[in-house]
């Protein structure tokens, strides 16, 4: 494989599926030759040989379909090709394909550099000369036209007014975007498309000037929608030397049902997309024992739409939850409501404005999407979908009959309503399509916010039994609606550390506790004192602030925020008054604090890659041996030897070679430094294949036959057991302390705040209640997941000097489970008279788990390196605590469960 795809993928941080079909981009490039007037029957035999599911181009040149589920990223991945097309081949004249108005106003968009979802962001070539796009719109300016070619104009002509110009070069690449009925050959009253017309200023048409490039790619966005004669025929004409279509329905309606494009060459579809967290998850709803035939078709709609609006609001509670507790950006979450036709809109509408309507509460925030608007009507409802991601664009239902379709590209939508008629498998394959991309690119592990809930009472068991079937696209999670649980009244309740809330509650709008500060010239000084403490973290320790030097420094820092006016209110003595202040703000922090350094592990010298040995899981593999004749007559002709391996000219000596050398093609494996793991791994693959096929034959054709798949299961199971060693590490602490970040909560909203000592009835519902009345704790409230995390904080109230449950980001500690690695959060974090603490109580039977196992490494590593830090600088050490639910109890010491730690 080139390293340039490595390079690339790497650049570009492509997806597995995308990088995947780059490889295979790759691979195409190298066994055929890319050129005008090649024997395409030639290079389809040689294609089909290595990619079966490749029988036929369907076009006038080598066209193949990269079917990637919607999510995955189709646009990012045509960035990717263009990139690897250019810099491995230097081809520079690209034309992408739109088949809508709609997507080729988002093609334009997204080629367009210092745009939000730029393509080609990464690629530093395309940085210092970004390619010129030349689209249905200014193609006639002679942008497109290079001097690079030998045409009869040789880059002379005149310009639309009529000057005389020489057309040169301006960008290495050049890349045509165009919406397909600009192309298409037939034409309303049998005129050519203007792309067809002939141009003075070039000697030809731009389209005869495209079709004699001799470097021409076409990349076809939503390929299912070139298939019609017209398109067909116009796409021909171009005479691309390499076609590359992107869909995620690799198939044409007919009136026998579908027909699936006999050109696939890598497919990812939905449910594997699904799978891998790609995209939503999307759920169907319906309340608990609901009967829809006890309710006319009127009542069914309004529960319905009621539930939901419950579902939606739920969601944004969470959404906004997510946002202050690790400050990402704040999403604003819509509903998506499917009407019957124009009529049903404009009634739904005008039911969702009425004041009865949840009191009006969505009077301004909903629009209709159809073809009954016109005019001024039509241009603000374009402007409100087109913003409707915006968090400060109101709009949060959507209405619409059927316009929403391919390329409206929205992260937000994640409540679907249907209310026209249709059956299972259209509600699931054409209205779960438009909400399935994610957010913020990757699940959070927030069921609420990875999920795409589906509204559908009257059709709940139809789906299941649709998305059960062994075809079905997708696996639905079914949701049964509970007014206690998920269908209740939810708020996001958001709590800044106790520090924050004494020295900033005009930023919080809280009232602050202590009477320390009273008027309101100390409040705005105490203000910013915690603002220069946080710009001085960098201190060994938050006990350094007090020394007498560093209290003139923060005075001085102070003096310098303070506006002039502020140093002139009366009764405020500038000097005397804001060291007073400085020292009793500083005092107040410092005791409000559990000291927590940032710890930066770097390696230093040579990285070492391996695998820990592990037992390989075989249990999807059932492969059966291929019919001898089958395989004798794949070998008759040059196009089948590859399949089979079989005969192939080179036998190894042992059944694991085969698998061996397939593992050896993988870059991140070394054969000198791995051969006793690969051969233990290719070993267990043929025990198992032994343990259910007849004889060493039958094990041999399968092992040939499913060389490439069964090297991929045992590749992606080594991704799990990787590790990586440095020759030395080297460990910086880049600050001595760290701000305690604020938490956020979702919590009914008529839940009261608990006191934590009180035991709890409803132990099932703990993790949705919110406890407070501590004594040492450095937050007013916080939550548990269980009663006997809630236990633990009665015995840590009662035994530390002060303790708290750490929000995401507090800590950057980071374990590798996977291919990724992961955030770490500690469950407690507490200081006692000699250490301090960070604790994870777990249930007994997942404490040998790998996930808690390599936290507790990750954790420990990082309590070893603080330990260090802290006893340089005349600190506390840091002790890990992994303790079982089971001795947790009222009557238990933190020095007794420090004996039964793990």
């Amino acid at each position: 494989m080139n390293r340039l795809v490595n390079t690339i993928s790497n650049r570009m941080s492509l997806r597995p599926p995308q990088r995947q079909s780059l490889e295979i981009l790759d691979r195409i490039t190298e066994i055929i030759k890319l050129g005008k007037n090649t024997d395409l029957q030639q290079d389809l035999a040689i294609i089909e040989s290595e990619f079966p599911s490749v029988t036929d181009f369907e076009r006038d040149f080598p066209s193949m379909c990269f079917a990637l589920a919607t999510g995955v990223g189709k646009t990012r991945l045509m960035g990717a090709f263009i990139s690897y097309m250019y810099l491995v081949h230097g081809k520079s004249n690209f034309m992408v394909l739109a088949p809508n108005l709609t997507i080729y106003n988002k093609l334009i968009a997204d080629f367009t550099p210092n745009t939000p979802k730029y393509v080609f962001a990464g690629i530093a070539e395309f940085a210092q000369e970004p390619p010129i796009i030349i689209t249905g719109d200014n193609y006639e300016d002679g942008v497109g036209v290079r001097d690079d070619y030998n045409y009869s104009v040789q880059g002379i002509g005149t310009d639309l007014v009529g000057q005389t110009v020489a057309f040169r070069d301006v960008g290495a690449v050049h890349i045509n975007i165009f919406n397909i009925s600009k192309i298409n050959s037939e034409v309303r009253g049998g005129k050519s498309p203007r792309i067809k017309r002939f141009k003075e200023c070039i000697g030809q048409s731009y389209f005869e000037y495209l079709s004699n490039v001799g470097d021409l790619v076409l990349i076809m966005d939503e390929s299912h929608r070139y298939r019609a004669t017209a398109g067909f025929r116009a796409i021909n004409e171009l005479k691309p030397i390499l076609g590359l279509e992107l869909t995620a329905t690799p198939y044409v309606e007919t009136g026998k049902g579908p027909v699936a494009f006999r050109n696939i060459i890598y497919e990812n579809n939905l449910a594997k997309a699904m799978e891998d967290g790609f995209v939503k998850e999307p759920a169907v709803a319906t309340q608990k024992d609901f009967i829809a035939h006890n309710f006319s078709k009127d009542q069914l709609e309004e529960i319905k739409l009621k539930d939901g609006i419950r579902l939606h609001e739920n969601t944004k509670v969470e959404l906004a939850t997510y946002h202050h507790e690790t400050g990402q950006p704040l999403v604003k979450p819509f509903m998506l409501i499917i009407a019957r036709d124009t009529t049903h809109a404009g009634q739904l509408i005008k039911k969702i404005q009425s004041d009865d309507f949840f009191e009006g509460q969505y009077k301004d925030k909903v629009i209709q999407v159809d073809s009954s608007k016109s005019g001024a009507e039509e241009d603000e409802m374009i402007t409100r979908l087109l913003a409707v991601e915006r968090t400060d664009e109101p709009t949060e239902i959507v209405i619409h009959v059927n316009m929403l379709k391919e390329g409206w590209d929205v992260t937000n939508l994640y409540t679907i309503v249907p209310l026209r008629a249709a059956n299972a498998r259209v509600l699931i394959e054409q209205s779960i399509g438009r909400g399935l991309r994610l957010p913020y690119g990757k699940r959070t592990g927030i069921s609420a916010i990875d999920r795409l809930s589906i509204v559908a009472h009257d059709k709940f068991q139809e789906i299941i039994d649709e998305a059960n079937r062994a075809d079905s696209p997708v696996h639905l999670t079914q949701i049964y609606l509970d007014d206690k649980t998920n269908l209740a009244k939810t708020k996001t309740v958001v709590s800044p550390s106790n520090v924050a809330r004494l020295l900033q509650s005009p930023v919080f709008g809280l009232p602050a506790d202590n009477t320390m500060f009273t008027k309101e010239s100390e409040k705005a000084i105490a203000k910013i004192v915690y603002k220069v403490i946080i710009e001085n973290e960098k201190l060994p320790n938050s006990r350094k602030l007090m020394d007498d030097a560093v209290q003139v420094k923060i005075a001085e820092q102070v003096q310098e925020y303070l506006m002039p006016s502020q140093l002139e209110i009366p009764g405020l003595e500038a000097i005397a008054d804001i060291n007073r202040i400085v020292k009793q703000a500083t005092k107040i922090y410092v005791e409000q604090i559990i000291d927590i350094p940032r710890i930066v592990v770097m390696p230093k010298g040579e990285v070492k890659v391996g695998y820990h040995p592990f037992d390989l899981d075989c249990s999807s593999v059932h492969y059966q041996p291929v019919e001898r004749d089958i395989l004798l007559q794949h070998l008759r002709t040059q196009k089948r030897e590859v399949i089979g391996y079989i005969n192939s000219g080179y036998q190894e000596n042992r059944l694991e070679d085969y698998l061996i050398r397939g593992l050896m093609n993988f870059n991140d494996i070394c054969y000198d430094e791995q051969s006793e793991l690969l051969y233990d791994l290719a070993g267990q693959m043929v025990e198992h294949l032994g343990s259910y096929l007849n004889d060493d034959s039958d094990i041999s054709n399968v092992i040939q036959y499913y060389q490439k798949q069964l090297v991929e299961l045992i590749h992606s199971q080594m991704q799990q057991q990787q590790w990586e060693k440095a020759s030395d590490y080297e460990v910086t602490v880049t600050k001595g302390f760290t701000e305690l970040k604020q938490s956020a909560y979702t919590v009914r909203e008529d839940e009261a705040v608990l006191d934590f000592q009180q035991a709890v009835q409803d132990k099932n519902r703990i993790s949705q209640m919110l406890f407070g009345d501590f004594k040492h704790c450095l937050y007013e409230v916080q939550k548990f997941d269980s009663d006997p995390e809630r236990k633990l904080a009665v015995i840590l109230d009662r035994e530390s000097l002060k303790w708290f449950r750490p929000a995401k980001g507090q800590f950057q500690i980071f374990y590798k489970i996977g291919l990724d690695p992961q955030e770490y959060i500690p469950d407690f974090v507490a200081e006692t008279d000699n250490c301090i603490l960070m604790l994870e109580p777990k249930a007994s039977n997942q404490m040998e788990s790998p996930e808690v196992l390599a936290k507790k490494e990750a954790a420990e590593e990082w309590c070893k390196n603080a330990t260090e830090h802290n006893q340089k600088n005349g600190g506390k050490p840091w002790m890990y605590m992994l303790i079982s639910h089971d001795v947790i109890s009222d009557s238990m010491t933190l020095e007794g469960m420090k004996q039964t730690k793990r």
